[in-house]
C-alpha cells in the first residue's frame, strides 16, 4: 500500500473524520520523482471540538506515528472542528526553499 493511502486509512481509523484530504506534495520539494515524503493533510473531526490546535495536531501525529518514523518528512496539518470548518479557508502550502540542494551550496562571503 502506498504511503498516502496508509496515512488516510490510519487517520480515518483513529479519528473518524467527517472530511479528510491527504495530498502528496512531494513533487514540490527537492526529492526524487515518485517520492512520498511531504503531505498536506486537512482533517475535520468532532473530536477536535474544544481542543487547542496543538492537541489536534498531536492526535493526528499519534495516528500516523509509524509513517513519521519511517520516511515521511513533513505533514502540513490543517485541523478543524466541525464549527471551525464551516468558516475555514485552507491555506496553500508554502513553496519549497530547496531543502537538501540548498544545504550543499556554499555560504555567501
Amino acid at each position: 500500500m502506498i504511503v498516502q493511502e496508509r496515512l488516510r486509512r490510519k487517520i480515518e481509523t483513529a479519528l473518524h473524520p467527517m472530511h479528510l484530504e491527504v495530498i502528496n506534495e512531494s513533487d514540490g520539494h527537492n526529492v526524487p520523482p515518485g517520492s512520498e515524503t511531504h503531505f498536506k493533510v486537512v482533517v475535520v473531526c468532532r473530536a477536535f471540538t474544544g481542543k487547542p490546535r496543538i492537541a489536534q495536531h498531536r492526535m493526528v501525529f499519534q495516528a500516523v506515528k509509524e509513517e513519521m518514523e519511517s520516511g515521511v518528512h513533513a505533514l502540513a496539518l490543517h485541523t478543524y472542528s466541525e464549527d471551525a470548518w464551516a468558516k475555514a479557508l485552507v491555506p496553500d502550502s508554502p513553496r519549497c526553499l530547496g531543502g537538501k540542494a540548498r544545504e550543499s551550496e556554499p555560504l555567501p562571503s
